[in-house]
């Protein structure tokens, strides 16, 4: 194909699909900015769900051993190793939330201290428990979202296909073309660089109909750069516990046998 002639047609229609998405990307604010955000201004969010994989100010696992350390159900060491008190080793004794109170019955199933990091990593039953509390949280989140614009509340499924189809298809015009002379080296150019900016088209469309980031804007709210309460309760009481806690977020490796589960043969035999 003559480098001009597809030239002529790819890059307007590479303009034609930018100019959609922008129309799409003016809607989508338009809509979250009506909607959305009257809602999270009512919205109310579970503290520990809204912490979730919030790790350089402190995730929901180390809110939950904040709050047991307020609570006085654990204490942590300087090693950063957290350890049951007396009222922490009482079976009824609990946090009243099921993430603390699942991290409780994960420390109650350790033979001896062990680090927050390592705790996390390695029991599966707490990882279970979590799993289970946030998506029960993300499925109330997600029954309170409005209808997004657009037929079904998505962006239009052809646009992404139209899209796609664009970009296949100058890419096998572009390998059938021989340009001869500057004129038509200067459009194949043109054509060429045509194809990452229809790509990035592409990769925008898909992020409109990315509900995963819709849901996780309305569960951090207005609370966006917040810590947990428990998190800068502990920081004004104790700063010196805070810092060892986040010591212990941070270590996942065990030594000296540090929490390990022993096997029955092995307590038998001592």
């Amino acid at each position: 194909m003559n480098p001009v002639e597809l030239a002529c047609v790819v890059l307007p229609l590479t303009a034609l699909l930018y100019g959609m998405l922008g129309m799409r990307v003016r809607q989508e604010r338009r809509w979250w900015g009506r909607f959305v955000t009257r809602r999270i201004a009512a919205l109310v969010v579970d503290p520990y769900h809204a912490a979730a994989g919030r790790r350089p100010l402190g995730d929901d696992v180390q809110a939950a051993a904040a709050r047991l350390l307020l609570d006085g159900l654990v204490t942590v060491t300087r090693r950063g190793n957290l350890a049951l008190t007396a009222a922490g080793s009482d079976p009824g004794a609990g946090a009243g939330h099921p993430v603390p109170d699942a991290l409780l019955a994960a420390l109650r199933r350790r033979t001896a201290p062990a680090s927050l990091g390592n705790v996390h990593a390695r029991d599966a039953e707490l990882r279970a428990a979590r799993e289970e509390f946030h998506t029960a949280c993300r499925n109330r989140l997600r029954s309170r979202l409005p209808a997004k614009p657009g037929r079904a509340g998505r962006p239009a499924a052809w646009a992404v296909w139209a899209t796609l189809a664009v970009i296949v298809g100058t890419a096998l015009a572009l390998v059938g073309t021989d340009p001869h002379g500057p004129a038509e080296g200067a459009a194949a150019t043109a054509t060429w660089f045509a194809v990452p900016v229809q790509i990035g088209c592409l990769v925008r469309y898909g992020r409109l109909r990315d509900d995963a980031r819709r849901e996780a804007l309305l569960s951090e709210g207005r609370s966006r750069n917040a810590p947990h309460p428990a998190l800068a309760e502990l920081a004004a009481r104790d700063p010196e516990t805070a810092d060892r806690l986040r010591v212990s977020r941070g270590r996942t490796r065990r030594r000296r046998n540090r929490g390990r589960p022993r096997r029955s043969g092995a307590s038998a035999g001592s």
